[in-house]
């Protein structure tokens, strides 16, 4: 049922089941992973993440899966465990906090989309400029230190859009709509605000009005500004890594945003 899951919203979250918090084993993550490739919601769930140094634990399998692979080993390394994988495993892409330098020189030739995380700032997107990474940004983590204001992601979303790159986030866009929790007091972003922030900035909006729509909290006019651009590609932000494919699903649902029916109530 792909009419289920609008064009904005296709491709949208990668599956990052086995990374914290969520720590799912390995045995346990790749037949949920399958699992979500077959239900209803299937064309929003992109690749399973996977360690690089966990791939001699993959099983062989009659059913192909496709992985991205987190660099978390030495880049050089990356081939040889590459390609000992089984036939049925394929490589989408990479993601790595390799310096470009480094990066650029151990790549060659892993024939795939490679994310390269970078700390927030004009420097790290001007370096990044020419080649053929695509920028990926941490939006949370253990420590509240690791949560970017809304200002700071802005100004890179902004930075994108003026240099021609997209970009990918990681980390701490479970829910819909900006909030902060109440276990940690940590605010976090919102996935349904980055989008709407992110086709402001692809139409030229300064970074005042993108952070403004970041920093919101006001459901029915974020939900609003999604409906809007429902029915397109999503423009500049190619996705998230979660843990959890459900529970960003369950706000889709409750905002009325995806319907297994494939019709909007």
């Amino acid at each position: 049922m792909s009419g289920a899951i609008p064009a904005v919203l296709r491709d949208l979250i990668d599956d990052a089941a086995v990374f914290p918090p969520g720590n799912a084993p390995l045995e346990e993550a790749v037949p949920a992973h399958r699992g979500h490739r077959q239900s209803w919601y299937a064309t929003m769930v992109g690749a399973l993440l996977i360690p690089a140094s966990r791939l001699h634990d993959l099983a062989p399998s009659r059913t192909a899966l496709r992985i991205g692979v987190i660099v978390d080993v030495e880049p050089e390394q990356v081939s040889e465990l590459v390609g000992a994988l089984d036939e049925s495993i394929a490589v989408v892409q990479y993601e790595s906090r390799a310096a470009l330098h480094h990066l650029e020189k151990a790549a060659v030739g892993w024939g795939a989309p490679i994310y390269a995380e970078l700390p927030f700032g004009e420097e790290g997107l001007d370096a990044v400029v020419g080649t053929g990474f695509t920028p990926k940004f941490r939006t949370g983590g253990l420590f509240e230190e690791f949560f970017p204001s809304p200002r700071t992601l802005a100004e890179v979303i902004v930075g994108c859009a003026e240099r021609g790159l997209r970009f990918k986030l990681t980390a701490g866009l479970h829910r819909a709509i900006r909030h902060r929790d109440p276990e940690t007091g940590f605010v976090h972003h919102g996935f349904l605000n980055v989008l709407a922030a992110s086709a402001e900035a692809s139409a030229g909006a300064p970074v005042a009005e993108v952070a403004e729509l970041l920093a919101s909290t006001d459901t029915e006019h974020i939900v609003h500004r999604v409906r809007a651009i429902r029915d397109v590609p999503r423009p500049l932000w190619v996705g998230f890594g979660s843990c959890s494919i459900i529970e960003p699903l369950q706000e889709l649902t409750a905002l009325s945003l995806v319907t297994r029916g494939g019709t909007e109530s």
